[in-house]
């Protein structure tokens, strides 16, 4: 009433959004996000369109060169239903390819921070040149149905993986009910879109199908209608062989994908799992039975997805050097950094090189004196050589380090610094000696020229 306005929602909420960013923007998979975060593809997304015009296309060449054909051929309602169940097909078709491309699988979201290890009781004194005592369990043991199941612990996302979870190597995440990803649909296959995936395969089996068959029909109606032999009408429509030779190599693979599947679903696996574990040789813990298998994949509910892409986070600030105090390590420090899932290669060989080579790269802080264990970043504690790489340096490795992926400053241990050291004494001793070297010859040169 004085003057005073109330302050404006816009700018209010502007306020509130200031150093918060939505959760897809500062996602660290590889995945390609759609409508601010509403929908979520894999990297290759661009396969799907490839495969929606494989499925369009031979649908428009079959609706309008053989099913409107048919329509004058077969009664009224019949022959628009000839058209009308193909469009059907091809929409539904379509309609699950985009579920099971579109949505999360069942990505497990990433740690902050890695698990503290069992029996941890807080700081562990620890000398320089010494490996912490504690050290994370490459895998654990826990119990299902009754059988033990090794679960294993995922260097990119910092947690132990629970039953049946793998990480796709393609959209770097880590994937519950992991089955496989798939490139013609552009997105993993998970726990949360498994069913949409076998009902987009099972239904393109029946338009392949559906488009075959009918084929067929048109060429028996030609040659009924002008009394000529098959290969007579086949040359009257080379549409229809064309939709025939494409149908039927089409549904070899479609229908064998879909025949696998029923396999699978009724004996409980996924593809990563057959392939990997062979359960026909040893017992299933996931088995119950071929009813309620069936029952599990296509009568229950939906999990709710345990990502939501539209909440606010805060951005990111520049990683610090991390202290490793805590008296625990990475399950793979101190051998070849190589995620078994992933199919990583070992970067020991890629991640050694001479110190002197980076000189002046890096940031270097020697700490207290008085200190146990110099500040280190999470790049670094990835990467600590192993005992038989004195003298070497580390390279920072974008691609193969998974802690500090963001951290542009390196903190470097003081058991290489005097490595360094001695290297650039070497050398300034080399460079000083020739130095000196050379100016004796040139004296001893002077003097033959006076004499």
């Amino acid at each position: 009433m004085n003057g005073l306005q109330p302050p404006r929602p816009d700018l209010a909420d502007e306020a509130n959004r200031d150093g918060f960013i939505r959760t897809y923007k500062a996602w660290k998979g590889s995945n390609v996000f759609v409508l601010g975060g509403r929908f979520i593809f894999g990297p290759d997304v661009r396969s799907l369109f490839f495969t929606i015009f494989l499925i369009v296309a031979p649908v428009a060449v079959f609706c309008v060169f053989v099913a409107r054909k048919l329509m004058d051929d077969f009664p009224h309602h019949l022959g628009i239903s000839i058209m009308a169940v193909v469009v059907a097909l091809t929409l539904s078709d379509i309609t699950l390819l985009l579920l099971a491309s579109g949505r999360d699988p069942g990505i497990i979201p990433r740690n902050l921070h890695p698990p503290e290890p069992e029996g941890y009781e807080g700081m562990t004194e620890v000398r320089p040149g010494q490996t912490p005592p504690l050290r994370l369990p490459r895998t654990k043991d826990v119990i299902v149905n009754g059988i033990s199941v090794k679960i294993k612990y995922c260097d990119t996302c910092m947690l132990y993986r629970p039953p049946r979870c793998s990480h796709c190597s393609i959209c770097n995440n880590c994937v519950d009910r992991f089955d496989h990803h798939c490139p013609w649909v552009g997105q993993c296959i998970g726990l949360r879109n498994y069913r949409f995936f076998f009902m987009f395969v099972f239904s393109t089996t029946l338009l392949c199908l559906y488009v075959h068959g009918f084929c067929w029909v048109y060429i028996r109606r030609i040659m009924n209608g002008e009394e000529a032999t098959v290969w007579k009408a086949m040359t009257k429509t080379p549409a229809s062989i064309v939709l025939i030779i494409y149908t039927f190599i089409s549904v070899w693979f479609v229908g064998g994908l879909t025949v696998f599947h029923l396999y699978l679903i009724s004996t409980n696996q996924s593809t990563y799992e057959n392939f990997r574990y062979r359960y026909d040789r040893h017992e299933n813990p996931y088995n119950k039975g071929v009813i309620r298998n069936f029952v599990e994949v296509f009568c229950t509910s939906i999990p709710p997805s345990k990502i939501n892409l539209r909440a606010k986070v805060l951005k990111e600030p520049a990683i610090a050097p991390r202290t490793v105090s805590g008296g625990f390590i990475s399950p793979n420090n101190g051998k070849a950094i190589g995620d078994i899932e992933m199919g990583r290669k070992p970067v020991w060989d890629e991640a050694l090189g001479d110190i002197s080579d980076y000189e002046g790269q890096h940031s270097v802080d020697y700490g207290d004196k008085d200190s146990r264990l110099p500040d280190v970043s999470p790049d670094l504690s990835r990467i600590l050589p192993p005992d038989n790489t004195e003298g070497r340096g580390v390279m920072h490795h974008p691609r193969r380090s998974s802690w500090g992926r963001n951290s542009e400053r390196w903190e470097i241990s003081p058991e290489i610094l005097p490595l360094s050291r001695i290297g650039e004494s070497k050398r300034m001793n080399g460079k000083s000696n020739g130095e000196s070297t050379n100016q004796n010859q040139q004296f001893e040169m002077r003097l033959s020229t006076v004499k």
